[in-house]
């Protein structure tokens, strides 16, 4: 039995891990202080005797005995990392900091929750995780994109000065069950406004694409990732290979839900990426064939079937 901290445990995809991870015999703490979380994620794991909640902010040091670490720690969508971008940039690089520090003093090993994001608007199309990205500094999204980018910064100098055991992930595009029906991501905010007979709102012509992969098979890569080898250090895209357009997926989501929503077109916001795919060979390669197995539709009704529950 490891013992295993997991910092956002409480989020969307840190909610999935810990149950994933104390169904393989673990001993999990999850560490959150719900600003994008939710207890109601992880209430059905309260009553596992090795399942330990803990209110904190990983912006302050946080001191326990462990032998691994996810760090998922920050908001994760516009809507929520653009309210409080100070704060974003904060969990991002003080959270990295302290996580780090904690890994170095324990000698565990520890797991970055990267973003595609590190890419900017990319002008290499698949992204490898070669490409350097291209993002704006100074615009409305670089709290998130260049606190990600220089946490990575910060993972693999702990590594070279000090010998932290890393693993860096750039997860692409991911969703399923636990999403927050707020978060302002395009496949909860599709799903929910055909659910609620609204407007199904497109930004931009809606040719922009993305890569959609479903949390399960996100999950199934970060702890193989953990599981690599002191080889493995440098980053690794966790992402569904498929490419879709905006309009494809609003197309098929109206066709899933059965919904009347029509569509509607908006202005596309500043520094949106146009295109959205990862070349995923690296974690074929080092995660034992790992892909993503899972395909849209079948993600997007387990999907639909959880907002269904949860808008009712």
């Amino acid at each position: 039995m490891k013992r295993i901290l997991v910092t956002g445990g409480a989020g969307f995809i840190g909610s999935h891990l810990c149950n994933r991870l104390l169904k393989e015999g673990n001993e999990v703490i999850c560490l959150d202080n719900y600003f994008t979380g939710s207890k109601s994620n992880i209430i059905h794991l309260l009553a596992n005797p090795y399942f330990e909640l803990v209110r904190h902010d990983v912006t302050e040091p946080y001191y326990a005995e462990v032998d691994e670490i996810y760090n998922l720690a920050c908001p994760a969508s516009p809507v929520h990392y653009q309210y409080n971008p100070i704060k974003t940039m904060k969990t991002s690089v003080m959270g990295a900091i302290n996580m780090l520090g904690l890994a170095k003093r324990i000698k565990s090993k520890i797991l970055q929750a990267s973003t595609s994001e590190v890419y900017g608007d990319p002008i290499v199309h698949p992204q490898p995780e070669s490409y350097w990205g291209n993002v704006n500094p100074i615009g409305p999204r670089a709290c998130y994109d260049e606190g990600k980018r220089c946490a990575e910064t910060l993972f693999v100098d702990y590594h070279r000065q000090n010998k932290v055991a890393i693993k860096i992930a750039r997860i692409f595009n991911t969703y399923g069950p636990h999403m927050n029906p707020q978060d302002g991501r395009v496949v909860s905010n599709f799903i929910v406004q055909a659910l609620k007979g609204q407007d199904i709102t497109i930004f931009g012509d809606g040719m922009q694409t993305r890569s959609f992969q479903y949390v399960d098979d996100l999950i199934e890569g970060l702890i193989r990732l953990m599981n690599t080898g002191s080889d493995v250090t440098n980053p690794v895209n966790l992402g569904n290979a498929e490419e879709f357009t905006m309009l494809e997926l609003a197309e098929t989501i109206l066709s899933l839900t059965g919904s009347t929503s029509q569509i509607r077109y908006m202005p596309l916001p500043e520094d949106d990426p146009k295109q959205r795919q990862p070349n995923v060979s690296l974690a074929y390669a080092h995660l034992n064939g790992w892909k993503a197995q899972t395909d849209l539709k079948t993600g997007l009704s387990k999907t639909i079937t959880y907002f269904n529950t949860l808008l009712r």
